[in-house]
């Protein structure tokens, strides 16, 4: 099944509410009224799994042949889509078997256990895993459910679309829809453009996990070397074939969005719907704002998805710290200041009235100090200038955090110390998949003659655990050794020895 046609007949007469329901379309009036347009949200959050996934899951599997469905089935998900397949398998009576990852979170493993199905922990990431089922399939003659590259996937997806324009009495002007593998917005943007071809369909995309950005930009499907995990809904690194071909004729622009915007996202639509959405989730709001504000748009019925609201409550802290920033509420600065008596207080009062969200300062046997300083903005343009001009004017230098990554997650946690002993220092942010024995497999594989100099590690509820190591070497560091050693890890990492954060606090 290729031709639009026929996704447009298996969207209107799919059986997706065997298992589905028909969720509300909500109008978010604090978005609304702040963006001056009608702005809503289509509630998929409001499924029994909490996510749209049990629409393509449940279509695909509904037709398989009767035969395929006595050999069983097998998928591979970390999250939403095993959810999706377990619900589906369970209400047909087909056996299944789910392989997430090691590092899936326990109450997502219980979540699909609690269906009736056999579940494997296989591999770190969802490619692992991913391969493994695809063993599996083929060494027991089940039937492989794809989590979005599959026609019938596609067409269940598409429904969402259908329920969004048989319900709306007005035109709708613009739909933001977010992106991973591509089943959603290819089945939602193939009917929206046969109902309401003048309607603009926008993909929304996490920063670190462009897929149908890149895909588009080099017409043709690229692989991505790594994908961020924060959004693990839309984790992909490589779209659809058939999700690129409907999303490449159907899509009229993409955006791409930053983790500080989509945590920000989430706290717009807690703050509307009292509903904490996933990232994943949050992603067309984060989109639907950036775009708006970029080309100045008011007065137009606009459509967001609310994909699910499968979050981790132990990942609410990141959530929370991350959506100042995204909000742009939060200023985040290194400022020097002389090491004398009085000086703590001049800085305060050029800060004015204005809230301190942080502020760290450890005393200094030289003659300046530097401070780790949060501050608070309404305006975080507008009032950035000020705080810097008058940071100038009284001959303070500082350097802007704001949109510092190592200091966004590590350093606010470990300001106060410096080694001045460490000449030959190398200093990474890394990934580690969050599973028994990832740090000693890091030292293990370390050059004899190196040390761990400096080690901050945080978790967030997440399949990756963010750690911020210092390397150092009484000798000079050898680089192809040094790239040897990163490269075999295989974890996601970023040198940060150079970053000002660290220069200013750490070295």
């Amino acid at each position: 099944m290729t031709m639009t046609t026929d996704y447009i007949k298996e969207i209107e007469n799919s059986n997706v509410y065997d298992i589905a329901v028909k969720t509300p379309v909500t109008r978010l009036q604090k978005i609304s009224d702040k963006f001056k347009n009608n702005i809503f949200l289509k509630r998929e959050d409001m499924q029994s799994i909490f996510s749209f996934k049990c629409r393509g899951s449940y279509n695909k599997i509904s037709n398989l042949e009767e035969e395929k469905k006595k050999n069983g089935i097998v998928a591979a998900s970390a999250g939403n889509h095993a959810q999706g397949v377990a619900l589906a398998s369970q209400k047909l009576g087909i056996d299944a078997i789910i392989v997430m990852p090691v590092t899936t979170p326990s109450i997502k493993v219980q979540s699909v256990k609690n269906f009736g199905v056999k579940v494997i922990l296989y591999g770190d990431s969802f490619d692992e895993a991913y391969e493994y089922a695809l063993e599996l399939s083929e060494s027991q003659n089940r039937v492989f459910i794809h989590p979005f590259d599959d026609p019938y996937v596609i067409a269940g997806q598409g429904t969402i679309a259908l329920e969004i324009i048989d319900s709306f009495k007005e035109d709708i002007d613009i739909f933001f829809i977010p992106v991973g593998g591509g089943g959603l917005i290819a089945g939602m943007s193939t009917y929206i453009k046969h109902r309401m071809p003048d309607a603009k369909v926008i993909a929304v995309e996490s920063e670190d996990a462009p897929t149908l950005h890149d895909a588009i930009a080099a017409d043709r499907r690229v692989e991505l070397d790594q994908v961020g995990l924060f959004v693990d809904g839309c984790a992909v690194k490589k779209i659809g074939e058939e999700t690129f071909r409907l999303s490449k004729k159907y899509v009229d622009d993409t955006i791409l969005v930053s983790i500080d915007e989509t945590c920000a996202a989430i706290k717009d639509i807690y703050e509307d719907t009292r509903v904490l959405a996933e990232p994943a989730g949050a992603l067309s709001i984060a989109g639907m704002k950036k775009y708006l504000n970029k080309n100045n748009i008011q007065g137009k019925n606009i459509i967001t998805i609310n994909s699910g609201a499968n979050l981790n409550f132990d990942r609410l802290r990141h959530v929370t710290e991350r959506s100042e920033v995204g909000e742009g509420k939060e200023i985040l600065l290194a400022v020097t200041i002389p090491e004398e008596s009085g000086s703590f207080k001049n800085f305060c009062k050029l800060i004015g009235k204005r809230s301190i969200s942080e502020f760290n300062y450890r005393y200094s046997k030289s003659d300046y100090a530097n401070i780790f300083v949060g501050i608070k903005a309404e305006d975080i343009e507008n009032d950035k200038i000020e705080i810097l001009k008058n940071l100038e004017s009284n001959g303070y230098s500082y350097v802007d955090l704001t949109d510092n990554e190592v200091a966004k997650l590590h350093l606010r946690y470990m300001i106060g110390g410096t080694s001045n002993e460490m000449v030959n220092e190398k200093v990474f942010r890394f990934e580690f998949p969050e599973r028994p024995g990832a740090l000693l497999n890091f030292l293990e594989k370390m050059k004899k003659g190196w040390n761990i100099s400096l080690f901050h590690y945080r978790n967030h509820g997440s399949a990756f655990g963010r750690v911020f190591i210092g390397i150092s070497s009484k000798e000079d560091f050898n680089e192809s050794d040094l790239i040897s050693f990163l490269d075999d890890i295989g974890y996601k990492y970023h040198e940060e020895s150079n970053n000002p954060a660290y220069t200013s606090f750490l070295k």
